[in-house]
């Protein structure tokens, strides 16, 4: 590589530098509501502010396919019990299991059963637990099965 003609140009030198960036103006007060808002649900709230950062309820276990239906009338607001529990109250006037519950409310399974036990223990709702599995070791069911798929 042949070098400059002007000896006061530094072909070898090093690029400069590249300049800094500007620092990120700060978000405007519409910018920040825009962020924890969306347009149909309304201001965001963590799960964990639900159920008071509890992660199991006090009462019952809540499987997938309880089922569960509200005793009695709706309560008003004044017993201490938050929109997500009335909304699980007013689901629940019909026989409802904790899968359904937790697809009309969108929220975590988790959530909706802690919900639930606080329902549970103020007596706002009542609950039918799966019955257990059959014996599973018994031989004879296992041949009605392959008797039955036979018939077929």
């Amino acid at each position: 590589m042949i070098p400059p003609d002007d000896p006061s140009l530094d072909f070898w030198a090093e690029d400069p530098a590249p300049p800094e960036p500007a620092p990120p103006a700060p978000p405007s007060e519409q910018d920040a509501a825009e962020r924890w808002l969306d347009e149909s649900a309304g201001p965001m709230v963590r799960p964990y502010v639900m159920t008071s950062g509890r992660t199991e309820p006090s009462r019952g276990s809540f499987d997938l396919i309880t089922m569960v239906v509200a005793v009695g009338v709706e309560p008003d607001t004044t017993v201490g019990l938050g929109p997500e529990h009335l909304a699980i109250i007013r689901l629940c006037q019909t026989v409802m299991s904790v899968a359904e519950i937790t697809g009309h409310l969108d929220l975590p399974v988790a959530t909706v059963r802690v919900l639930l036990g606080d329902l549970l223990d103020k007596g706002f709702v009542s609950l039918q637990e799966p019955e257990p599995e059959a014996d599973m070791h018994d031989i004879r069911i296992y041949k009605a099965v392959i008797d039955g798929l036979r018939a077929l």
